[in-house]
């Protein structure tokens, strides 16, 4: 499993291409987006999610991913035309997700 998130990143970084821990973070991210099996993306209604958009719009064709976007979501309708147009797996709540997952596993 991998995970962006990392202990070290620094939200003040100036995000562009030639801020080289930036451009690395980015490049990684991709990199792992390509390797892995599966790509799960959680849009919470308490936030724009710009990135998992960004992902979303790449992957969406892929066959490998599997959306949760929950009811409030502020670009939901997007969301929900982009995966019903690339039978992208989707699911509505966080637990149906969960189960989700769990299946593809076993």
């Amino acid at each position: 499993m991998l995970n962006p998130r990392r202990d070290s990143w620094d939200s003040n970084w100036k995000q562009t291409i030639n801020n080289k821990p930036f451009k690395e973070q980015v490049e990684w991210e991709l990199n792992a987006l390509e390797q892995v099996d599966m790509i799960v993306l959680y849009f919470d209604k308490s936030t724009k999610s710009p990135i998992s958009l960004l992902e979303l719009g790449l992957f969406a064709n892929s066959g490998k991913l599997i959306v949760c976007c929950p009811e409030g979501f502020w670009r939901k309708g997007n969301v929900d035309i982009v995966c019903k147009r690339y039978g992208t797996k989707q699911v509505n709540t966080f637990k149906e997700l969960l189960i989700s997952i769990e299946k593809l596993l076993n």
